[in-house]
């Protein structure tokens, strides 16, 4: 098997270094380019047909005009025969010229109305196609630019743009960081630029490219086009810079080693993320904690209160912190986060967002742990890679599952399918929905995401239900259909290549909620967490503090804070924000440093 990989990888280098797998591209380009040369040796034959026309008419015209004036007895020279057929097309008619006959009159109105006529086509022609098309070109070509200003440096190149993307991008205007996204078609970037974003137009598989892209000073560059095209953009990337950090996705698992072998510094696999995360958001059930990340040495967990004596209690009255040492952050309700105070109250709905060590997070589980025979059961809506993600981390913690899937060539063996339509309560009892503790619906619309939300949340209204979204924009509606989590693709899909690019100074919890580190506030040296009051100006709440590299979670309010060490903070982007302008001196080292270093 390594000696096929290792042939196969040699071969896909080979192609790649003789241009074979570029020349499907690079023959689009040329075509483009012998088109355009066509159509302008086309628009330049039909001016000069135009142009000669236009000279036979003036000559035709002014003979005739000579004819009919020496019938009517005068005589005019031929540089005043053209002067009057050329104002006569033109309708000045300065009527210094004027013949007396009917013949004339009659030869002067069809001079008029032809040379009018002729002169309505040929003259907008000509300022179109020589005038107003060079002019729009050259426009379109300055708006979306070829090449990046020397000085850009400790940027982002995004390689594509869907979901996933746009919302790293979000994510990059929100941090501050510098990105270009490159875009091969030359009218699509114009729209792109026209809708705000810095876009740069280049072949994905042109070495030039990336040199125009300064990748060389690039802090990062993410592939997400198909695996075949990110193994290009990997091997064209790694040969102009080897240093540069670079993220790529894969669909097939086959990939994974081959986008390594490539260049690639880390790959993600974006429907094993989002079915991961699904059931993380299913596993933390009944005090029981998952982890969803680390950060600054702290295991950051998920634990649902459902189920455990927790409920109906608020924080101050559960002593967690006193009790078993573990550092509550907040707590999630159908899809809003309240960051952790005294007074806040925990429900069965309530999943808490813990951070400790790993002992810290044990004690949780042995104090709060519940063991439901209905929370071992498991129904997912969805056969796709999402949906089989899923279940495989269910068969890792040994909860039974059954997935509905409409299409029977996505069935896989050693896993219980049941073919229908998820819309049909048959099929849902069947595959046992009456039994089961959670539904999970990973489908591909969020349409009909929305629409089986709403209607499982009717059948089972006990049921925690999580449920994927395509899109941001869809997270509220799937809240308001009844689930109990929604995970939406892009916000995943961005999380993850995020959490790698800036993981050691901001880690994205949830789709507009962060992790992130500061330096202590000089305001603050001395000072207490008590006397500070960092969440009442801020809205930021403290989770741990870091003095001579010991991390300290949960630590002691009444303690003084150190001069020298840095805070890690739970907040919203508006919080974050807001964090800065309080605190304008604890400004976090800038990104091109931290990659350089």
């Amino acid at each position: 098997m390594l000696k096929s990989l290792g042939a196969t990888m040699a071969q896909v280098t080979q192609r790649l270094r003789y241009g074979e797998a570029r020349s499907g591209p690079a023959r689009y380009d040329r075509a483009q380019e012998v088109a355009r040369r066509a159509e302008r040796r086309r628009q330049l034959k039909t001016f000069a047909v135009l142009a000669i026309v236009f000279v036979v008419m003036v000559g035709l015209f002014s003979l005739i005009f000579h004819e009919l004036m020496d019938r009517e007895g005068r005589s005019f020279s031929w540089p005043s025969s053209v002067y009057w057929t050329l104002t006569t097309m033109t309708t000045l008619g300065f009527g210094d010229i004027t013949f007396e006959s009917d013949a004339g009159r009659i030869f002067s109105v069809i001079v008029l109305l032809s040379g009018s006529t002729f002169l309505l086509v040929m003259l907008p022609f000509v300022f179109i196609q020589f005038v107003f098309i060079p002019w729009m070109s050259e426009r379109e070509r300055r708006r979306a630019p070829r090449r990046l200003p020397a000085s850009t440096s400790g940027h982002v190149i995004v390689t594509s743009l869907g979901p996933v993307e746009e919302a790293l991008i979000d994510r990059a205007d929100e941090a501050e960081v510098p990105y270009v996204v490159i875009v091969e078609d030359l009218y699509d970037a114009g729209r792109l630029h026209d809708e705000g974003r810095n876009v740069m137009v280049g072949a994905l598989d042109d070495p030039d490219t990336y040199v125009n892209a300064r990748v060389d000073q690039a802090a990062i560059v993410v592939a997400t086009q198909n695996d075949q095209t990110n193994t290009n953009i990997a091997f064209t990337v790694r040969e102009i810079a080897p240093e540069v950090d670079i993220v790529a996705s894969a669909n097939a698992p086959a990939s994974v080693d081959i986008l390594e072998i490539a260049g690639a510094d880390h790959v993600v696999q974006l429907g094993e993320i989002l079915g991961d995360a699904m059931a993380a958001r299913t596993l933390g059930l009944g005090g029981h904690c998952h982890r969803i990340g680390s950060f600054a040495g702290l295991q950051i967990a998920e634990a649902g209160a459902v189920g455990t004596d927790l409920v109906d209690r608020t924080l101050a009255e559960s002593r967690l912190r006193a009790r078993l040492g573990v550092g509550i952050i907040g707590v999630w309700d159908r899809g809003k986060f309240e960051v952790a105070t005294a007074e806040t109250l925990l429900r069965d709905s309530s999943m808490l967002l813990l951070a400790g060590t790993t002992e810290q997070l044990a004690a949780f589980d042995r104090a709060f742990k519940t063991d439901s025979p209905r929370g071992k059961q498991a129904v997912i809506i969805g056969g796709g890679r999402v949906g089989r993600a899923v279940g495989r981390a269910f068969a890792a913690e040994g909860i039974e599952f059954a997935i509905v899937e409409q299409l029977t060539e996505r069935q896989r063996e050693g896993v219980r399918y049941v073919i229908g339509d998820a819309a049909d309560r048959a099929v849902l009892e069947e595959a046992g929905i009456d039994d089961a503790g959670a539904v999970l619906i990973t489908t591909h619309d969020d349409n009909v995401n929305v629409y089986l939300t709403r209607y499982c949340r009717g059948l089972r209204p006990d049921a925690r239900i999580v449920s994927r979204s395509r899109l941001d924009r869809n997270v509220s509606t799937l809240y308001r259909a009844g689930a109990d989590a929604v995970l939406s693709y892009a916000g995943a899909g961005s999380a993850a290549i995020w959490n790698h690019f800036r993981g050691d100074e901001t880690l994205l919890v949830a789709h507009g909620l962060n992790l992130f580190r500061s330096p202590i506030p000089r305001e603050l040296a001395g000072t207490t967490l008590a006397d500070s009051h960092v969440y009442r100006r801020t809205h930021c709440n403290v989770v741990a503090v870091e003095s001579d590299g010991v991390i300290e979670g949960n630590p002691d309010a009444h303690a003084p804070l150190p001069a020298e060490g840095e805070l890690v903070l739970v907040g919203t982007d508006e919080a974050e924000h807001r964090f800065s302008e309080v605190f304008p001196h604890a400004r976090r080292r800038p990104m091109f440093d931290r990659v350089r270093r």
